[in-house]
């Protein structure tokens, strides 16, 4: 037992040490813009008057870019998005603006529905979609398309950092993104994994769309951003992390609205790669630290765990101001990360947008809507 429990806490120390060493050494990097720049469409799938949206929006009609159109889009007539679109579109009457309401589904994934409906406006050879919460600077444009000149570039992607809004539970969601999430993505960047893909932002051209089967090929998939990523990398095309960080609003107000938005990530990497996700416990060090220590509670144990948890507040660190109340969090942000995952680990439904989805029985990341 002993033994077993040092092992654990080598194993918590060395991932903590390695993935801090990952976010640290990920820094910016200039890409200079395209020498000349390609017309883009801007699709934004919008649904409900979520927190901030108008000041989300309007940071992507101040983009310095010479020629793009935004198309914003929503599946109902009275969902109160489509008033803040239009609101942007007479405050902005020298752009390319679009609100376009259509009801038709296509397939179980309500953002895919709300994607095909709007590919079918858009006028430029790159496309650019971004998730509804998201607020980027005046450079995103010009930043995440630039890879694209590039024939051998399938998509471009964006790592996002989370900035809380309500309290103490959206607290505990921004440290799920910035403390585990996005450090995580950058260790597999270290190891020459680019796997990763995001819908903070795909961009892509619209010829690589097409030969995918469009939007319509991931209708029905949860992990839609993954597949339109996997699906160009399967034509030998390479997927990009762009240097650009977005921003998303974490606006959880309450521990249900917290556990359901993190319980869907969960089950839409079990349904990715599901022998990966059975050994994620390592990367859950808190609980990991505390478990070696009670198996093995001597001294050199004691002061690995102490050397694990200077390494956790670290991490936390690289990724957020410092904010005394937020480190006390951090044991309580882990353990809530080792049950989420050991409520997925079977397996089961989603809660998304107010509905309930089914997986699909054979364990992929298919849905199809519960009766």
């Amino acid at each position: 037992m002993e033994f077993f429990g040092l092992t654990i806490i080598a194993v918590a120390t060395t991932y903590l040490a390695i993935t801090l060493y990952a976010a640290v050494t990920a820094g910016r990097k200039d890409i200079a813009p395209a020498a000349t720049p390609v017309p883009v469409s801007l699709l934004k799938p919008l649904h409900g008057d979520e927190p901030r949206l108008y000041e989300n929006l309007k940071t992507f009609c101040v983009q310095d870019y010479p020629r793009f159109q935004i198309i914003f889009g929503v599946q109902r007539l009275d969902d109160p998005a489509a008033e803040i679109a239009r609101l942007l579109q007479s405050e902005f009457p020298q752009l390319d603006i679009e609100v376009v309401v259509d009801a038709r589904r296509h397939g179980s994934n309500p953002k895919v529905n709300n994607l095909i409906n709007l590919c079918e406006r858009a006028k430029h050879p790159w496309l650019v979609m971004a998730d509804s919460d998201i607020a980027v600077t005046p450079d995103y444009l010009n930043t995440v398309t630039a890879p694209l000149a590039d024939a051998g570039v399938g998509v471009v992607t964006c790592l996002y950092r989370g900035k809380p809004r309500a309290g103490v539970w959206s607290r505990l969601g921004a440290q799920f993104i910035n403390d585990w999430f996005a450090p995580s993505v950058l260790l597999t960047q270290l190891f020459g994994v680019q796997k990763y893909c995001a819908g903070a932002t795909l961009a892509m051209r619209a010829e690589v769309l097409k030969a995918i089967g469009g939007f319509a090929a991931v209708k029905d998939q949860l992990a839609d951003d993954y597949w339109l990523g996997e699906l160009p990398r399967r034509m030998g095309l390479r997927t990009v992390l762009s240097p650009m960080r977005v921003i998303t609003d974490v606006t959880a107000s309450g521990l249900r609205e917290l556990w359901q938005q993190e319980l869907r990530w969960m089950h839409t990497t079990r349904s990715l790669a599901l022998a990966g996700f059975v050994f994620l416990f390592v990367t859950m060090t808190t609980p990991m630290l505390a478990l070696g220590l009670l198996l093995s509670p001597s001294l050199l144990c004691a002061g690995l765990v102490t050397v694990g948890l200077a390494l956790r507040i670290a991490l936390h660190l690289a990724q957020n101001p410092l904010r005394v109340s937020d480190l006390l969090l951090i044991p309580l942000r882990d353990f809530l990360l080792l049950a989420e995952w050991l409520v997925a680990l079977p397996g089961g439904a989603v809660h998304w947008r107010g509905q309930r989805l089914d997986m699909d029985s054979h364990g992929s990341d298919k849905l199809r809507p519960r009766s």
